[in-house]
């Protein structure tokens, strides 16, 4: 089973957020599932960035996928998307699955 957290990764509930993925991690969780993340904000990133240091400090790797097109706009905008092993949201439409979502 795969982590995948819901909705929102903002200020308001990043460590809450924090907790379960590290817990997830912890667990033996290689990768998180973004698609279900439909507001984001700095704090976002700044949660996978800290989830990427705990599993390295555990000596494993931890891979992001299906990250809406507000949260890969971040990831770009604070160029730590090769830190962060993160792929875009995959959809048959023209990758702008979630383009009109809000983000801070």
């Amino acid at each position: 089973m795969v982590y995948r957290p819901s909705q929102a990764l903002t200020v308001q509930n990043a460590a809450a957020v924090l907790d379960a993925g590290l817990r997830a991690i912890a667990e033996g969780q290689d990768h998180i599932d973004l698609s279900d993340l439909t507001a984001v904000d700095s704090a976002a990133v700044a949660t996978m960035l800290a989830w990427q240091r705990a599993a390295r400090a555990k000596g494993k790797s931890l891979a992001f996928s299906n990250l809406p097109a507000n949260l890969q706009s971040l990831v770009e905008l604070y160029d730590v998307a090769g830190l962060l092993q993160a792929k875009p949201h995959t959809s048959s439409q023209s990758g702008a699955a979630h383009s009109d979502l809000p983000h801070h």
